[in-house]
């Protein structure tokens, strides 16, 4: 079998990170000097290693899908709150698969609230594995939040000085607060009636939420799907629905386009949500307004209905960022119906 080295060094890296030798004045004096020359280990033993140290974990949560030797250790971890919460009994399948996260069809336990079988896990990649995509651009403007959604307060110097300095704990504060930005967007957005997942729960490194497809196979993103006709205006007014929720709360989503839309029995669902910034707080809001707005007049004039992308951008920068919602009389349907007209 052919690992690849690049994967040796990540490893080699991530170890390093937490060696206390670097940080630890005793515990450099306490070392022993080595007697005899210890060869490095190759990539496959590592991978046992963790492998066999996450068996031990495991526990009662077998899984029907069989992940990696790569994926097993981080996917059962990220999911066992979940499952020991009584939230899920089992994961069934990997659905969507990418660099900075991945999704899993899992199974349900029908008596603690979830009216569905299914549920959806999105669990984040190891740090060592992601890379996220100049996240600085949305986090202008953004607090950080810690694993409960809170905001941490400026008074923690510790906790700033860690993101600046991008040390371990402060890629994994920056980690969590990504991870949480989604989840509490999720929440916000869920409960204003935003056509957005239900978020039912989220762990260190996941979050589970609403499942949409059936048993053999998920929702289709957007861009993967041929509208019909009759289809085409109800579903980009539809769109335009939740961008002005989103306003209403001051809040954009940041890369929305139909690869963030899923398509499921005639209806859509906007997914994605950690990169979200604030419409007030963010000195790029114009520009990653008016990108979202652009990606969805595209993909709906390849599908056939011409919308313009400039005339939309106006109305909504002007009703929903230099006034306030509460002072929006004008209702963006009537702008789209002038311009059918």
């Amino acid at each position: 079998m052919h690992y690849n080295h690049s994967v040796t060094d990540e490893y080699e890296q991530y170890e390093d990170q937490f060696n206390p030798l670097h940080t630890d004045r005793q515990a450099r004096r306490k070392r022993k000097p080595r007697l005899t020359h210890t060869p490095k280990k190759a990539v496959h033993e590592i991978v046992d290693e963790l492998a066999d140290e996450t068996a031990e974990l495991e526990g009662g949560f077998n899984t029907t899908y069989q992940p990696s030797r790569y994926e097993e250790g981080w996917l059962l971890n990220s999911l066992r709150p979940f499952y020991e919460l009584h939230f899920i009994h089992d994961v069934l399948a990997l659905v969507k698969g990418g660099k900075e996260a991945s999704v899993y069809r899992c199974a349900a336990i029908l008596d603690n609230g979830n009216a569905e079988p299914l549920l959806a896990a999105k669990v984040y990649r190891p740090r060592m594995f992601r890379q996220l995509r100049n996240d600085g651009l949305y986090r202008e403007g953004r607090g950080v939040l810690s694993a409960e959604g809170h905001e941490v307060i400026e008074r923690d110097r510790r906790t700033h000085r860690a993101l600046k300095k991008k040390t371990a704990f402060g890629s994994q504060v920056a980690h969590t607060s990504w991870l949480m930005y989604e989840f509490t967007t999720l929440q916000q957005l869920y409960e204003a009636g935003a056509a957005v997942p239900r978020p039912v729960s989220a762990s260190e490194n996941a979050i589970l939420m609403t499942y949409y497809g059936d048993e053999q196979i998920a929702a289709p993103i957007l861009h993967q799907v041929r509208l019909e006709a009759d289809e085409l205006a109800p579903l980009f007014t539809e769109v335009l629905r939740n961008v002005e929720i989103m306003l209403q709360h001051g809040l954009i989503h940041g890369d929305l386009s139909a690869y963030n839309i899923l398509y499921w029995e005639g209806a859509i669902t906007l997914i994605d949500f950690p990169q979200v910034t604030g419409c007030h707080s963010n000195s790029n809001a114009y520009m990653i307004l008016q990108r979202d707005i652009e990606r969805i007049c595209q993909y709906f004039a390849g599908q056939g209905l011409e919308r313009d992308p400039a005339t939309i951008m106006n109305y909504l920068w002007k009703h929903y960022v230099e006034r306030r919602p509460q002072d929006v009389e004008a209702d963006l349907s009537v702008l789209l119906a002038e311009d059918e007209g």
